[in-house]
């Protein structure tokens, strides 16, 4: 419709602030702004009752004839997208539908009842079997459990002992050290004097 920039309408609304004045601003874009949703919903009306019209009328197929005629690749490649999306759908159907069971014959769906039948027997004997496997382990555990309790305790009494002989170690190293000290404070002293003479 109009060609208004920012510009333009910056100067709109700076001529508008100064006629109008700003106490009656707000009101008067209102009152503008109702009446251009006025003139649009109008627009929108009009363009939708004649393209009603032209529907009825036949207009659309004539002119999706044009369209073809003038762009038969387009045409051609709109009907390429139509078939590649019905094998699409009709593909997606398939799948999502799952897997088609067919039906057995009498004959071998007589055997395999007979199967499922077997498998179901033996998988009842192999439970039965771990069953009893772990009843005799549980009786085998206390009875070791019962044998363990029974049986002195022998190695808590060497533990001890073991402890003393490390507690005399730290003595002989603190025997060590102090012979060492003495040591060295012989030699730090001059010949023929003694540590009582300095005192």
């Amino acid at each position: 419709m109009f060609d208004l920039g920012w510009t333009e309408l910056l100067v709109i609304g700076i001529v508008a602030l100064i006629v109008v004045g700003p106490k009656d601003l707000p009101g008067m874009f209102r009152t503008v702004g109702n009446f251009v949703g006025k003139a649009k919903g109008m627009a929108r009306d009009f363009s939708k009752a004649m393209n009603d019209a032209a529907d009825e009328a036949g207009v659309s197929d004539v002119s999706n004839t044009f369209k073809k005629a003038s762009n038969p690749i387009g045409s051609a490649m709109d009907e390429v997208k139509k078939s590649a999306k019905a094998a699409t759908d009709t593909f997606t159907q398939d799948t999502m539908a799952g897997p088609k069971k067919s039906r057995l014959s009498e004959e071998r769906q007589a055997q395999a009842d007979k199967i499922r039948q077997k498998s179901a027997e033996m998988a009842e004997t192999r439970h039965a079997a771990d069953a009893q496997a772990q009843a005799e382990a549980a009786a085998g555990d206390a009875a070791k459990a019962s044998a363990k309790t029974a049986a002195p305790k022998t190695a808590t009494t060497a533990k001890p002992a073991a402890k003393t002989a490390t507690t005399a170690k730290p003595a002989t190293k603190t025997a060590k050290t102090s012979t060492a000290k003495t040591n060295k404070a012989a030699k730090d002293q001059p010949a023929g004097s003694s540590s009582e003479d300095k005192a």
